[in-house]
């Protein structure tokens, strides 16, 4: 067999330089995009988040457990105020601050325990509004 001396060879300097600068391009990538995502995140975003963060906060084995009074101020964003109503046939829960006149709303789907081992269907509309 024959050595394959000096072929396809790199110096180590010339691949730790291109390994360096593969590295630095995909940190000034990932910090652009970071940054551009960033900015995306409107006003108008606030309420799937908030709610997600909600019913993450109140769920306890797959189920809603109302009341929802302590877990409001924990989902409510940064800056912002919340409202939160979860109903069913059994009954309505609010909690959080009045409403503003014009908050953005979205509403959840969500398994709620009203007694031990009873589970029924439920709506979550959490809605928020900058805090003024």
């Amino acid at each position: 067999m024959s050595s394959s001396w000096g072929r396809a060879q790199t110096e180590p300097i010339a691949a730790l330089a291109a390994v360096f600068a593969l590295g630095v391009g995909l940190s000034l990538y990932a910090g652009a995009f970071d940054a551009t995502a960033a900015e995306l995140v409107t006003d108008r975003e606030m309420a799937p988040h908030a709610a997600d963060r909600l019913v993450a906060e109140t769920t306890t084995f797959g189920a809603v457990v109302p009341p929802l009074a302590e877990h409001t101020d924990a989902a409510s964003p940064r800056g912002y105020r919340l409202n939160a109503s979860l109903r069913t046939d059994e009954g309505t829960w609010t909690e959080g601050r009045p409403r503003a006149p014009d908050p953005e709303c979205v509403d959840r789907r969500v398994a709620v325990r009203v007694a031990p081992a009873r589970v029924i269907p439920g709506l979550l509309e959490v809605c928020v509004w900058p805090a003024a």
